[in-house]
Parts: structure tokens; sequence; C-alpha cells
């Protein structure tokens, strides 16, 4: 009886249709995910005159998305290592779809905050085992690029709330909006049939039956029927918190850098994000040259995650990750700069794809630094985290304009998390040590 090791079946596979279909419907639940969590913006004016709430109201309902958001990517992806990431994956898509089309039929800001925090905790845990699932059925020369594609479905997904904001809604009326939600619903057959667990987890489970199909999806060249024993590369065996398995066996000066690289890098985008069109205006520039911007920001992000995606996997995420986040903070200290709109244009350009296109592969890059039992808890409470950054990033903005500082500085504050950003991602160890084997059920227990 041969051994096959399942991670280099994977590994060595080519790309082909079953990877194409998870692609795309992966692309789908990003884009809808990301849909329902930016449409409230689209509504927000329409929300305020109709239900006559303050300002500080339509902030904090806003908010409760972004919380559910929080705590659904930590809870979820923790859940996911220990029950499978197949079914919470299904299980999140079921719920934000619910829960946004419930959107519809609130009739005041009370319940309608309600099913925006539900929604945003399936919204919230989406991600992490989306970027699970591809990282371990993508063959090794793809990862990173099919995890770029499938993160730049996020401003595919905000472009679409907004142009149904602007062209739909004032047709149909705000509550038909959310109706869009239940279309992912459409997408819950094909994740069924075929979307399957981390071949670890089927192997841990003794599903070898289905691991072997699975298999024979993945690569091609590996045969159905060919009697073989499996081997795995696994680390630990998830015995107690998985959360505590992030800082064991020399992961723990990781974990904590990988953490404040995304709560400053996602404080940086979100605060950017926000305060970018006053700060350009605050610069002298008019207001709708102010609004452009924020689009060049977004194709600056999708051209970028494309192209750092591809070179994380010749050169290694952190290779590329550190310099970029750099470089994001030197563009950001020369849009403070007196500019001809050429150049600011470009800048604001290299700026998306230096901050938001560096984030969305640094979800492919916590994917693959942790074992695959652990890794949707590890992308989940990364997530969370920067979440967390996320949420400060609009005030953070908001105080600096409040001290009146001139323009520049402005720019070099947001400059300083993408520096902090750089050098967390840059003390982030790539070396663990080596774990005995563990035979039990032909698993191996090697972790590098």
């Amino acid at each position: 009886m041969s051994q096959i090791n399942i991670t280099d079946v994977v590994n060595e596979g080519e790309f082909n249709r079953f990877h194409l279909g998870i692609l795309i419907c992966c692309c789908l639940i990003i884009t809808f995910d990301m849909f329902d969590l930016v449409i409230y913006s689209s509504v927000l004016p329409v929300l305020m005159e109709e239900w006559a709430i303050s300002p500080v109201q339509a902030g904090a309902i806003g908010s409760y998305g972004f919380l559910g958001m929080m705590l659904g990517a930590i809870f979820f992806g923790i859940l996911a290592d220990r029950l499978g990431r197949k079914n919470i994956l299904i299980l999140c898509v079921f719920i934000f779809s619910i829960f946004t089309f419930l959107c519809a039929f609130a009739h005041g800001p009370s319940i309608f905050s309600v099913f925006r925090f539900v929604a945003g905790v399936g919204i919230g845990g989406v991600l992490p085992n989306v970027i699970a699932l591809l990282t371990e059925y993508a063959p090794k020369n793809k990862q990173n690029m099919m995890v770029s594609m499938v993160m730049c479905c996020f401003s595919v997904g905000g472009i679409l709330a907004a142009l149904i904001g602007i062209y739909v809604m004032p047709v149909i009326g705000w509550q038909r909006v959310f109706w869009v939600g239940v279309i992912p619903l459409m997408l819950i057959p094909y994740m069924v049939k075929h979307f399957h667990d981390s071949p670890s987890i089927l192997l841990m489970k003794g599903r070898v039956d289905e691991l072997r199909l699975v298999l024979s999806k993945v690569n091609n060249k590996f045969l159905l029927s060919q009697d073989i024993e499996f081997e795995a590369i696994i680390n630990e065996k998830s015995s107690g918190s998985p959360v505590l398995g992030l800082f064991k066996n020399d992961r723990a000066l990781g974990t904590v850098m990988i953490w404040i690289a995304f709560f400053m890098c996602l404080l940086m985008i979100n605060g950017l994000t926000i305060w970018l069109p006053n700060l350009m205006f605050s610069a002298g520039y008019a207001l709708g040259s102010s609004l452009s911007f924020v689009i060049v920001l977004n194709i600056g992000a999708i051209i970028g995650t494309l192209i750092l995606g591809s070179l994380a996997d010749k050169y290694g995420v952190k290779n590329v990750l550190v310099p970029v986040f750099l470089m994001a903070s030197i563009c950001l200290m020369l849009l403070g700069l007196k500019n001809n709109m050429f150049i600011l244009y470009v800048l604001v350009a290299i700026t998306g794809a230096c901050t938001m296109g560096a984030q969305n592969i640094s979800y492919s890059f916590v994917s693959h630094y942790y074992p695959p039992l652990m890794r949707s808890t590890a992308v989940g409470l990364a997530s969370g985290i920067g979440r967390i950054g996320g949420i400060i990033g609009p005030t953070f903005g908001g105080i600096l304009v409040s001290l009146n500082l001139s323009v520049q500085m402005n720019f070099i504050s947001f400059a300083i998390p993408g520096i902090v950003a750089a050098i967390a991602f840059s003390f982030v160890p790539l070396k663990f040590s080596t774990h005995r084997k563990n035979k039990r059920n032909g698993i191996g227990g090697k972790y590098l």
C-alpha cells in the first residue's frame, strides 16, 4: 500500500473546472457579502428623512453591522475549525442573506438595527472560511492569486451597492433594494454539492471516501481507485482552545504582530476612505474632484490586489507586504503636498493598491501562516482584531480634522499606521519548531 501526502496532492494539482467553480462561487459570495454590508450607506439619506433619525442614530445603526461583523469573524472562525468550514460557510451565507432581506420589512430603526447586527454576524463569518477553503484547495502556484481575485470582489460589491442606490432605488424604493440580499441563497445548492471541508479535517474525521473523491477533483493525476494510505502535514491536533494554539510552538510573536498589522491597516483604510474627500476638499480641490479620488482609490485597490497576488505567488507574501505598506505611507505623505491633478490621481491609485490591495493579500498570508486545523480561527481573529481598528479609523480621522492641523500633517498621521503595519509584518517569523509525528489514523504531525 502506497502512502500519499494529501497536501502534496493538492499543491501539485493544476487549475481545473473544480477550482474554477469554487472560485466563481466564492467571488459571488464575497460580492454580495460586501453589497449587504455597504447598501446601508446608499439608503441612509432616505431612512434619515423617513424615520426622522439623527446623524448620531444613523451612525450607531451603521456601527451595529460592523460590530456584528467583528463578532461573526471571531465566533464562526473558531467554530469552523471545530465543526468544518463547509457547513459554517453555508450557515453564514444563509444568515446574512435572510437578515438583509428582512431589513426591507423593518418599520423603524430599532428592528432595523437588530436585523443589521445579525446580518453583520453572518457577513463577518464568511471571509475566514472562504479564505481557508481557497487556500486548502488551490494549487500551490495559484493560491495567492485566487485569494486576490476573491478579495477584489469586496470592491465590486461596494460599487454594485452604489450603482443600485443611485439608479435603482429611486425607481423601486429603498425596501426592495434589500431584496437583492436573497440572491446568495441560490448559491447554497451548489455549495452543498461541490464544496468540501478541508482535506485535513476530512482525514481527521475518517471520511476517507470523500477525501479520495475530493483529491481526484483537485488533482486530475490522482487515481480514485488506487490503494493508498493518506498522510497529512498537520500540526498539533486541536485539543483544547484553538485560540491558544495560535500562541503555541513559536507562533506567539507572529500572532501578535499579525494582529497589530491588521489593526493598523484597517484603521488606515477605513479612516482614509471616510475622510479622503474631506481632506482633499480642505486642500482646495472642488468637491466633485474630491469624491472622484475615492473612485480612483478603489480602482487602484482592485488592480493592486491582482498585481500583488501574482507577485506574492512568485516572491512570497511577506516579502511583498512589507515594502508595499511602506510605499503606501510614502504616497500618503506626498498627497499632503500640492501636486497637479494627474500626479494626485496616480498617488491615490498607488495608495489604494498599497493599502486595500495589501490588506487583501494579507488574509492569504494569515491563512498560509497557520496549520490547517486552526486556519479559520486564525483568519477570523485577525479579521476581528482588524475590524476594531476599522471602527476606530473614522473616529481617528475626525479627531485629526477637529485639531485643525495642516493638510500635510493629516496625511502624515494617516501614514503612520502603515509604517507600523510594515514593521509588524517584518517581525513575523516564518520558521517554526519541528514537532513529532503522530501516525495515528495515518496523520503526520510535522509542520514547518
